[in-house]
Parts: C-alpha cells; structure tokens; sequence
C-alpha cells in the first residue's frame, strides 16, 4: 500500500506540472475525433518571413527565416509540430514526449521540469518551443545561448486553438494551421450541437490523490468539462489541494479524474470517507486520458468528447 500510494503521489505532482504549463481532422457528427495522421510536410517557401507574433508570455517573437530545426520542450508542443505536417524538423523533445510513436527516436533534450540546456545549445536549433509555469525561467536561458524562444501556455480551448495558429504562422504552415483549427472547431461544435437542451451534470475532477488535487476554475481542465457538458463543483481558480470533507459537501453527481491518479474506479470505495459521496455509491466515476484532457495541444477536443461521453453516456453511445 506504501508503495503504490507514493507511486499515486509522485504521478499526481507529475500530473501538477503538466497542468501548469500545461485530433485534428474535423470528423462527421457523432463520429469520435480522431488523431492527425503524420501528413506530407508543408511546402517550404509558401509562408512570407519574417514573421512577427505575441506568444502566450505576451513577448513579441521574431522569426527571421522559415525553422529548419526545432526543439520542443512540452509534449503539447510537440502534438502541435506534428500535426502541423513539421514534425520532420523536429531535432530534440524531453523524456516527457510520447505522441506521436516516432517521438521516440528523436533526442531527449532532458525531462519536462529540467530541460538540458547544454543539449538544448549542441542541437543547434532556429527556434525552441516550451511553455510557461516551471519552465518560465528557462526562457532567458535559451535566449543566452542565442535560441529563438516561443512560448506556448494556452490557458483554455480557445488558447490552444490560437496558439496552434501562432506556431503555424513561425513554422510556415499557416495553411496547415487553419484547416487543423478549422476542424478542431467542428468537432467541438459536434458536441456542442448534441448537448443542446441538456442541464449541465455537477463534476469533480480529480488529478492527484494523497493528497486529493483538483482543477477548478481558469483552468483548461474546467474549460474542457464545461464544453462536455459539464459544471465544476469547485469554485477556487486554478489547480488547488482539495478536502474530502468538501467534496462529501459539494456532492459531484460525477466523479472524473485522470487514469494516472485513479488508477482502478473500484479502488474510491476504499478511500476514508469517499462512502459518503454519491458519485462513489452510484458507480459514477469516469477515468479520463491524461493525454486527451490535459495536454493543451490539437488531441484537447478528443479530451473533450471523452469527458461528455462520462457526464452524458446516454447522447454519446
């Protein structure tokens, strides 16, 4: 038991940063999303540079020439280069990266909270991708080593459909970038259209346990429930320590949380107190991908739909 609660522990203070920080073809309705194929790359030379854009720190980044090698330090960065159809520029991701399967080949550039700058330098890269929260002081880091920096923090849907079409406008893939965005945004209209008429269902969202860590308002994860059909129980803003004497207060008639942190639904029942929630009695708890609902990259509406097909099985079978 020792051991799987610290296993629990160190997954959810993973999950926690993921969070901080931080498909794609449009499908027929009532159709699940699907991912992006790995497309032909985007024709070299149809994007005019240079290319001036505010990034997700309110910086204005510069790009001088169309990148020809590209690092990527958060694995939502990483989901974005690929669907773009750039992924064959990519020089180096973190330990963290594992979509898509080819990731695997490329260098690791150190892990997600601790990027190796001195790797980072010997890839030679034309412009490097990464995110705020704890990887905000690495930014003037990579830019002493002579790095084109680009942030990407989205902090909703709408920031990640908007950061998508920033990346694809440095990359030269702005083409590619609006249909991916274009497509995003049918299949949340999708379900959105299969919701109408419904009451929102009261959630609670769970992405770390001993000690129980939740998402509440300001969050993507909020964003995404609420797009699924959804109402937060929690009402503090961003990603918080949670009681479960509050939880049994607020009573979620849904209980989600991600897979890394439940673990086995079944398990809640042992959980001190969690008999007292109905969610727990009625058999209504739901794990959820990590990667789908917490990675604010192009996969974020699959996240979406997985999340409706919990609060409304009955609209999506």
């Amino acid at each position: 038991m020792q051991l799987r609660t610290e296993a629990l522990r160190r997954g959810a203070v993973a999950l926690a940063l993921a969070l901080v920080v931080v498909a794609t073809a449009a499908c027929a309705a009532g159709q699940a999303p699907q991912a992006s194929p790995a497309a032909a790359p985007q024709k070299q030379g149809t994007a005019a540079f240079p290319v001036t854009v505010t990034d997700d720190a309110s910086r204005s980044v510069t790009i001088a020439a169309e990148p020809r090698r590209i690092v990527s330090l958060a694995p939502a960065d990483t989901e974005i280069l690929y669907s773009l159809g750039v992924f064959s520029r990519v020089v180096g991701v973190t330990t963290y990266d594992d979509y898509p399967a080819q990731v695997k080949s490329l260098p690791k550039m150190g892990d997600f909270q601790t990027p190796n700058l001195e790797e980072v330098a010997a890839a030679r890269p034309d412009l490097v991708l990464l995110t705020g929260g704890v990887q905000a002081d690495q930014i003037a880091k990579l830019e002493a080593l002579g790095a084109k920096v680009l942030v990407v923090d989205p902090k909703d849907i709408d920031g990640v459909m908007r950061s998508i079409g920033t990346v694809a406008r440095c990359t030269g893939a702005s083409a590619r970038g609006e249909k991916l965005v274009t497509g995003m945004r049918a299949q949340l209209a999708s379900v959105r259209a299969r919701l109408h008429g419904t009451k929102p269902v009261r959630a609670f969202v769970e992405i770390g346990w001993d000690p129980l860590f939740t998402a509440g308002r300001d969050t993507l994860l909020n964003d995404l429930v609420t797009r699924a059909g959804g109402v937060n129980v929690v009402k503090q803003s961003g990603y918080v320590a949670y009681s479960v004497e509050q939880l049994v207060r607020d009573q979620p008639a849904v209980y989600l949380g991600t897979k890394s942190s439940i673990g086995d639904p079944l398990s809640l029942e042992d959980r001190p107190g969690y008999d007292a929630l109905d969610a727990v009695q009625m058999g209504s708890i739901y794990p959820l991908d990590d990667d789908l609902v917490s990675r604010p990259g192009p996969r974020i509406v699959e996240g979406v739909l997985e999340a409706a097909k919990a609060l409304h099985p009955d609209l999506f079978k």
